[in-house]
C-alpha cells in the first residue's frame, strides 16, 4: 500500500508512522519544546502493534509459525490485542495469560478479538506457577503447533523500535531531538527507539520511567535485582518484578519512578488540557517528564519527546472512573 493512496489491504499495513503533537499545556511551565508520539494512532491502538507484528512476520519468514499454528503470549493487555488482531487477520489461534492487573476493559477486549485469555495473579514471584509468565510457557509446552511470543525476553522486540519508531522520531523532528521520555516495561520501546537515535546523536538523552514498586530503575543504577523494591502497584505495562532482556540498559542514561497516583491524575490532566484521551502509562510519562523538569534536565533548547504508548479507551474502569479513583484514594 502507499499511504497517499488512503487504501490499505488489511488493517496491519496502518501499523506504524503514528503523528508526533506538540504539547502546549501540560508542559507549559517547563524549559523547551515538547511533542507526544501518539501511539494509540497504531490500529491496535498502542505501540505493541509494531512488536507483535515485527515478531509474528520474523517467525513466518524462518518457517516457525505455519498455517493454524497458535500465538501463545504473557501481556498486561496491549500486546495481547495486537496479537489477536494479527491472528484474527493471518488466521492463526491466539491464547493468553493476562495480569489480573489488566483492565477488565482490556480483558473484554481481548475476548472480543477471539482470543482465548487466562487470567493470572499479578502479586506473584515471576517463577511462581500461577505467575502470567509461567502460565504461559505451561500452555506453550501444551499445546502442539504453538509458537511463544515471550516478548520480555524477545530481541525482535527491541528491533522493532529500532527499525520503525527510532526512525519516525528522527525524521519527525528533523533530527532535532534532544530528550525521549520513555516508559519501560518489557523495554523494548526504549531500547530500539534509544538505540536508533542514539546512533543518529550520541547526545540525546533517553530518560525512563518506571513505577514505585518495580526494580527497574534500581537494577539500572546498581547492576542488581532488589527484590524488596517489589510492592503491589497500579500501573499496568509499566515496570517489572524480574529483568527484562528485552532492556538495553546501557541505551538508557537515567530513571525516574513515578507513583500510581500522580500518573493517574496526570493522565486526566492531559485529556483536559491536550484534548488527548491517553493510557495510564502515557500520564507516567508526563509525571515522569515533570520531575525531569524539576531536576533541570531540560533547557530553552531542548526538543522533548514524550511516547504515549496507549490510547484511554482501555481504562474507562480504572483512571476515567471516579469511583475507582475514589476507592484508591487518588481522588
Amino acid at each position: 500500500m502507499t499511504r497517499n493512496e488512503g487504501i490499505a489491504n488489511n488493517i496491519l499495513e496502518l501499523v506504524g508512522e503514528t503523528p508526533l503533537v506538540k504539547l502546549n499545556k501540560v508542559t507549559q511551565e517547563f524549559k523547551g519544546t515538547y511533542y507526544a508520539k501518539l501511539e494509540a494512532f497504531n490500529p491496535g491502538h498502542s505501540a505493541k502493534d509494531r512488536i507483535a507484528l515485527h515478531i509474528v512476520e520474523n517467525a513466518e519468514k524462518k518457517g516457525i509459525l505455519k498455517k493454524g499454528a497458535t500465538i501463545v503470549e504473557t501481556t498486561s493487555g496491549n500486546t495481547g490485542f495486537s496479537l489477536a488482531m494479527i491472528s484474527m487477520v493471518k488466521g492463526y489461534n491466539c491464547i493468553l495469560a493476562v495480569s489480573d492487573k489488566s483492565s477488565q476493559d482490556k480483558i473484554d477486549m481481548l475476548k472480543s478479538m477471539g482470543a482465548e485469555v487466562h487470567i493470572c495473579p499479578a502479586n506473584v514471584a515471576a517463577d511462581d506457577p500461577k505467575s502470567y509468565y509461567e502460565v504461559a510457557k505451561r500452555i506453550h509446552k501444551e499445546t502442539p503447533n504453538s509458537v511463544y511470543i515471550n516478548q520480555y525476553f524477545n530481541a525482535l522486540n527491541i528491533e522493532a523500535h529500532y527499525h520503525t519508531t527510532g526512525p519516525e522520531i528522527w525524521q519527525q523532528t528533523q533530527g532535532k531531538v534532544t530528550h525521549v521520555v520513555v516508559a519501560s516495561g518489557t523495554g523494548g520501546t526504549i531500547s530500539g527507539t534509544g538505540r536508533y537515535l542514539k546512533e543518529q546523536n550520541p547526545s540525546i538523552k533517553i530518560l525512563g520511567v518506571d513505577a514505585v514498586g518495580s526494580v527497574i530503575k534500581k537494577y539500572h543504577e546498581t547492576g542488581k535485582l532488589d527484590l524488596n523494591e517489589v510492592s503491589p502497584y497500579k500501573i499496568e505495562g509499566l515496570g517489572k518484578n524480574l529483568i527484562p532482556t528485552a532492556t538495553d540498559f546501557n541505551i538508557i542514561d537515567v530513571y525516574e519512578k513515578v507513583t500510581d497516583k500522580k500518573a493517574a491524575l496526570a493522565s486526566r490532566e492531559i485529556v483536559k488540557k491536550e484534548g488527548i484521551f491517553c493510557g495510564y502509562t502515557s500520564g507516567a510519562v508526563v509525571q515522569a517528564t515533570k520531575q525531569y523538569s524539576d531536576k533541570n534536565y531540560f533547557s530553552d533548547e531542548s526538543v522533548v519527546v514524550l511516547i504515549f504508548p496507549d490510547h484511554g479507551s482501555r481504562y474507562m474502569n480504572k483512571i476515567y472512573s471516579d469511583s475507582w479513583m475514589k476507592e484508591q484514594g487518588f481522588m
